[in-house]
């Protein structure tokens, strides 16, 4: 941990990303975060928004874990005791084909306007 490396809770957060076990062990120390399933066209991932910002479900090498349905997510997360989240798409900016730029929304937007999910 370096002098950058501070955090207000007393739970440790990796700054972009969370494997099972460390996301077992910030649960266990009272992190409650808002889970985002995030849809991309058929493949899902998991993002947790927390007091220190956005962390990633990622496996054991660090790579993004994604999923082919939500069925193995809900199962996931339930046996963590997540009781719920949120199901957000992908961000789409405009449309190329006919030239209708726009501006993508926040992460705040996309859990707003998703649809609540439960895992248990």
């Amino acid at each position: 941990m370096t002098a950058d490396d501070t955090y207000t809770d007393d739970y440790p957060v990796p700054e972009t990303q969370f494997t099972i076990t460390s996301l077992s062990h910030a649960l266990q120390q009272g992190m409650s975060p808002i889970v985002e399933v995030k849809s991309m066209d058929g493949i899902y991932s998991v993002r947790f928004h927390h007091a220190n910002g956005i962390s990633s479900l990622v496996d054991e090498s660090g790579s993004v874990c994604t999923f082919k349905g939500t069925g193995a997510i809900r199962d996931l997360m339930g046996s963590l005791g997540l009781t719920h989240g949120v199901l957000t798409w992908a961000d789409q900016c405009g449309d190329e084909m006919i030239g209708v730029p726009s501006q993508p929304i926040t992460a705040e937007e996309m859990l707003t306007y998703g649809t609540r999910i439960a895992f248990r």
